[in-house]
């Protein structure tokens, strides 16, 4: 597996970064678009819904994959120029939601418990309040970490300076070294730091060792292990800190299809081939409305009415979830119409990504409970 080390990166490839530069590993000589005959909304429409979507560049940005699920069954799927089904699409924050997944597998292994304070050695000195954060704020958001995610000018973001300036070495050390700026589990503030915290935290159940190369061996062989092949993701790949830290909260890759078959993995409630991968319980706990945001549940967004919602509520059926990654990364999950939409692309003013989601809203919209 080739390992990109963000520690290192370049001026440059900080600019791909964050314009949203994925991993092109294959592509078709034309690209494809498929739309299935028989399916339910009928192909013209299907087509009409999906044209629209590639064709307002200007409107809603660029989008590079568009898949369409509909009980399992791929039923539509379009690729702009220079991609393909074998293209690796970088996740940006999606990422967060297979993070919670492979969080849920250590609960159900006994290696963490959902509402007992986490095992992080930076805030075992007594008497730091830090100690008192529990794993279920962590993954809904309220540790109450002062982790200031977004920022102007973007350098000066927390999230910047951690995956690429001075917290790039060790971010999950950086993330850990924040101070408390409220108590834990009395507000909500979206974080990319947090889920580092995860990644390090699980790392932390399967190795002992500070050396960055066991660290990362030990999480890749139970993502191998415990997701990537038994969900049938095989182009799953995520990246690692120089200090052996799987990136769980921004950095992993993977295919349109694989992307799709995660949705399908969470809309099925944890199940997979008839097999129970994951806990049908901790898939509700993920898709469960959080105490102190309503748009949001367990690293995963939820389709309600919120100050910080980033679906469509009111456009599109509330018991529609999804993962979300920055400048209109989607998967799209409904599951009263059995239905999981993948969008890839490059939308990065907030109007785009407005009339994006209207967009796929009217997709969503033409398949009938």
């Amino acid at each position: 597996m080739k390992t990109i080390h963000w520690a290192s990166a370049s001026l440059g490839l900080l600019a791909l970064a964050l314009a949203g530069g994925g991993l092109a590993t294959a592509t078709d000589p034309a690209p494809l678009y498929s739309v299935a005959a028989d399916a339910a909304p009928g192909e013209t429409a299907l087509r009409s819904a999906i044209d629209a979507i590639f064709d307002g560049e200007s409107d809603m940005g660029k989008t590079r994959a568009l898949l369409v699920m509909q009980g399992g069954r791929i039923v539509a799927e379009r690729y702009a120029p220079g991609f393909g089904p074998d293209t690796k699409l970088l996740s940006w924050s999606m990422a967060k939601s297979v993070t919670a997944v492979l969080v849920g597998l250590m609960v159900s292994d006994g290696r963490l418990a959902l509402d007992s304070p986490v095992p992080m050695p930076a805030w075992s000195q007594p008497g730091d309040p830090r100690g008192r954060i529990t794993l279920r704020q962590l993954l809904t958001m309220s540790s109450g970490l002062g982790h200031v995610e977004e920022a102007d000018p973007v350098a000066s973001a927390d999230t910047t300076r951690m995956l690429f300036t001075d917290g790039a070495q060790d971010m999950a050390r950086f993330a850990e070294g924040k101070p408390l700026a409220h108590t834990p589990g009395a507000t909500y503030s979206y974080s990319s730091g947090t889920t580092m915290i995860l990644s390090d935290l699980m790392t932390r159940q399967l190795t002992n060792s500070e050396n960055p190369a066991v660290r990362q061996r030990a999480m890749q062989q139970f993502i191998d292990g415990r997701l990537k092949i038994p969900a049938k993701l095989p182009s799953l790949t995520p990246e690692y800190d120089a200090a052996g830290t799987m990136i769980g909260g921004s950095i992993l890759h993977m295919t349109a299809r694989d992307y799709g078959r995660f949705g399908e993995l969470l809309r099925n409630h944890g199940r997979v081939g008839g097999h129970q991968m994951v806990a049908e319980n901790w898939i509700d706990f993920m898709t469960r409305p959080s105490k102190r945001n309503s748009a949001y549940g367990g690293h995963l967004w939820l389709n309600r009415q919120s100050n910080e919602s980033a679906l469509m509520p009111g456009q599109a059926p509330a018991s529609l979830f999804g993962c979300v990654g920055h400048n209109g990364q989607y998967i799209l999950v409904s599951p009263s119409q059995r239905l999981t939409i993948v969008r890839i692309g490059m939308s990065p003013r907030k109007e785009e990504r407005v009339a994006l989601r209207a967009s796929l809203a009217k997709l969503i919209g033409l398949f009938p409970a």
